[in-house]
């Protein structure tokens, strides 16, 4: 358990019967009132966020948060299904909800990592994460128009996975770049 004055940015707490990440908070110490912790909370499975006070003698349950590698397979309607990476029989699915924009990022047998919450001892899947850098396949691209990449800015292409990017006009279709799958932002190219 948690003092109230432990609960600080990044730790993870149940509140509410949630697994929830402490995005930000105030330990506010006024002349004639006992101090209290000013939190904002994002819940990790809903995704909500709320601002909350804990007082000096409230304390908190810290989450037994953990992550695993996961192998992505497919994607059938609004179902994903990964396998475990040392044992492919092991399958198991994850509905649309809980992947979020993690989906658009997802390739075929590529790993990503799963953030596992125990509750209770039973393991439930809250999240999908990709890597942070990930190289794709230009699919489409305007072509390249002569004297203007001095000018610096891009061009809009479309990426092996349907995703729209910003790219600079020097890229061309079937080059392959890597992206940012946090901001969805080109890198840099892959040298041949």
């Amino acid at each position: 358990m948690l003092e109230y004055s432990e609960i600080c940015t990044k730790k993870m707490i149940i509140y509410e019967n949630e697994p929830c990440e402490v995005m930000e908070n105030h330990v506010a110490r006024t002349q004639q009132r006992k101090p209290q912790n000013q939190v904002k909370l994002k819940s990790l499975i809903s995704g909500r966020t709320w601002n909350t006070v804990f007082h000096a003698s409230d304390k908190a349950e810290e989450a037994e948060i953990s992550k695993k590698d996961v192998k992505f397979l497919y994607a059938s309607k609004d179902e994903f299904w990964f396998s475990n990476p040392n044992d492919p029989k092991e399958r198991f699915t994850i509905p649309a909800k809980i992947i979020g924009d993690s989906a658009k990022f997802l390739k075929a047998n590529e790993n990503a990592t799963a953030v596992v919450w125990d509750n209770d001892g039973e393991e439930q899947i809250i999240k999908i994460s990709t890597p942070i850098k990930m190289e794709f396949t230009i699919k489409e691209c305007p072509p390249s128009i002569k004297g203007s990449t001095a000018s610096g800015g891009g061009k809009l292409a479309t990426l092996e996975n349907g995703v729209k990017l910003q790219v600079p006009f020097f890229i061309e279709a079937g080059d392959k770049v890597i992206v940012n799958t946090e901001t969805s932002e080109y890198v840099e190219r892959v040298q041949k």
